[in-house]
C-alpha cells in the first residue's frame, strides 16, 4: 500500500510539473496544445519526433523553448545538401603532445547533447541522414573502431517541410520507424493568429522559467514506464497495429485494398509507451483504451504506406487511420460466471 501511495504522489507532482510546463511554453507559443503534449509525451518517454509543417509555424521556436524549460543541454545542426556524417557524430583529429608524440584525439559532434533539433532534416542526403540511425536506436555512435555513448537522456526532435520536393530527401523508412511521433503541425485558429500577431509585433520577448533538470527526466522515464496497462489494453493496440497491414487475413478489406504495407511490433510499443505517458499527464495510473487512441495518429502516421488506388480516391494516411479506429472493435471484458 505504500509503494502505491508513493506512486500516487508522484502521479500528482508529475501532473503538476507537466502543468507548469505548459504554462511556461505559452508564454511563448500560443495554441498548438495537441502538438506540445506529443512532443512532452515523446520527452517523458525518450522517444523522438518528427515534426511536418510548412514554413512560419514555429515549428523550431517550439523545439528551443522546450529545450529552455529543461535544464539540459540543446543543440541544434542546420540539415544542408553539403552537411556529411562526421559533421554530426564527430571526427578523429591528430593531435601533438607535449613529448612530441602525435596521437589521434575524438571532437565530439553535436549529436553527444541531451537535446538535438534535426532542423530540416530531409535537406541533407541519405548517408548524412544514416548518421543519426545509430544514435537514435542504440544511444551511442561508433567512429572508427570505438564505440561512445551518448548522454542520457538523448532524444532528436526533427522538422521537415512537407511542401517544399527540390532539394531535399525523403527519409528512408527505416530512419522513419525510428521516430515515436509523426507531429504534424498544423495553422493556427483565427484567434490564436491574432494573438500571434499582438504579442509577436509588440517587441517583447517573454522569459520561460527552466522547470525539470536532465537528471528529473530520467527519473520521470523510470516512474512512467511503470504505469500499469491492462491485458485488455495490450491486446487492443496488437489488434489495431496488426490490422494495419494489408496481407493480416483479419485487416479490414479497405485496408487490403488501399494499403500497400502497414506497421510493424515497433507502432505497438510506442503506442504503449504514448499511452502512459498520456495517462500519467492526466494524474491516472493506469492506460485507458482512450489513451491509446489519442496517439494513434502521430504514431502509426508515417509507418503505414497508402498504395495509388488511396490517392487516387483522395484518401490520406490520416483518414485511413481515424477509419481504421472506429472499426478495430474494443476488447470485451469477460463477464463473471458462477461456477
Amino acid at each position: 500500500m505504500a509503494d502505491k501511495r508513493d506512486f500516487d504522489d508522484f502521479l500528482e507532482k508529475f501532473q503538476k510539473h507537466h502543468e507548469l510546463m505548459t504554462e511556461e511554453l505559452h508564454k511563448v507559443i500560443i495554441g498548438q496544445d495537441a502538438v506540445i503534449d506529443q512532443i512532452l509525451a515523446a520527452v517523458f518517454t525518450g522517444g523522438h519526433c518528427l515534426l511536418v509543417g510548412v514554413p512560419g509555424l514555429a515549428k523550431t521556436l517550439v523545439v528551443s523553448t522546450i529545450a529552455k524549460i529543461l535544464d539540459a543541454q540543446f543543440k541544434r545542426i542546420q540539415f544542408t545538401p553539403d552537411l556529411m556524417p562526421s559533421d554530426i557524430t564527430g571526427t578523429n583529429v591528430l593531435d601533438e603532445t607535449d613529448s612530441g608524440k602525435r596521437e589521434f584525439r575524438f571532437v565530439q559532434g553535436p549529436v553527444f547533447t541531451n537535446i538535438l533539433l534535426a532542423d530540416e532534416i530531409n535537406r541533407t542526403p541519405p548517408k548524412t541522414q544514416a548518421a543519426l540511425l545509430q544514435a537514435m536506436q542504440e544511444r551511442e555512435v561508433t567512429v572508427g573502431q570505438t564505440t561512445y555513448p551518448l548522454p542520457d537522456p538523448f532524444f532528436v526532435i526533427a522538422t521537415q517541410n512537407p511542401i517544399e520536393q527540390e532539394g531535399t530527401y525523403p527519409l528512408p523508412e527505416a530512419q522513419l520507424d525510428r521516430f515515436m511521433f509523426n507531429v504534424k503541425v498544423d495553422y493556427p485558429t483565427l484567434e490564436d493568429e491574432e494573438k500571434i500577431l499582438t504579442t509577436t509585433t509588440q517587441g517583447e520577448r517573454p522569459e520561460v522559467r527552466k522547470v525539470l533538470t536532465a537528471r528529473s527526466i530520467v527519473y520521470l522515464q523510470k516512474q512512467i514506464s511503470q504505469i500499469e496497462i491492462a491485458p485488455l489494453t495490450i491486446n487492443y493496440v496488437t489488434r489495431l497495429v496488426r490490422a494495419t497491414r494489408p496481407g493480416d487475413k483479419e485487416s479490414p478489406k479497405f485496408i487490403r485494398d488501399l494499403i500497400d504495407w502497414g506497421a510493424g511490433p515497433r507502432a505497438g510499443q510506442y503506442l504503449i509507451a504514448g499511452g502512459k505517458a498520456m495517462a500519467a499527464m492526466a494524474g491516472r495510473p493506469s492506460v485507458s483504451l482512450e489513451d491509446i487512441r489519442r496517439v494513434a495518429i502521430p504514431v502509426l502516421r508515417h509507418r503505414i504506406a497508402p498504395n495509388f488506388q488511396a490517392q487516387a480516391e483522395g484518401y490520406s494516411a490520416e483518414s485511413l487511420i481515424e477509419r481504421l479506429i472506429q472499426e478495430v472493435p474494443e476488447p470485451r471484458i469477460p463477464k463473471y460466471e458462477k461456477g
